[in-house]
């Protein structure tokens, strides 16, 4: 589990890099990376460049089907609301998140909706590079 939050990570430090919010994505099937994504909001000037919806629509191309049945997907931050709901749409099966959103968070949506979820894998990890572009951002 571990292993794959540390592959969000890695997502996460090219949105850091590119000034976006510090937020990765990686979905995995069967044991193996099928797609990654990490914030674009501000590069893309939508509202909806999510690392959750850019990984989903990766995976979604790389698997040729809108249900990513048996997948998990692993995000440095709880999912916020609009990203929950893709989740539930796209049939993803488990959530693994690093560090709570305590402001746009909306996990208990996934576990209303029978998706398991397991929280604050490498939390310190995944709060430590959102405090420091934080920082540096003030």
């Amino acid at each position: 589990m571990e292993k794959y939050m540390i592959e969000a990570l890695k997502e996460a430090n090219k949105a850091f890099s590119i000034n976006e919010v510090p937020i990765g994505c990686v979905i995995v099937k069967d044991n193996k990376i099928i797609s990654r994504g990490y914030n674009k909001k501000e590069s893309t000037n939508l509202a909806t460049s999510h690392a959750e919806i850019i990984a989903i629509n990766k995976a979604c191309k790389k698997l040729n089907n809108w249900r990513l049945l048996d997948c998990t997907l692993y995000v440095t931050v709880e999912p916020c609301l609009m990203c929950c709901g893709a989740i539930i749409q796209s049939r993803i099966k488990k959530v693994v998140y690093g560090t709570s959103n305590e402001n746009y968070g909306a996990v208990e949506l996934l576990e209303k909706n029978n998706i398991e979820v397991e929280k604050n894998v490498l939390q310190n990890k995944c709060l430590l590079v959102l405090q420091e572009f934080f920082k540096k951002r003030r």
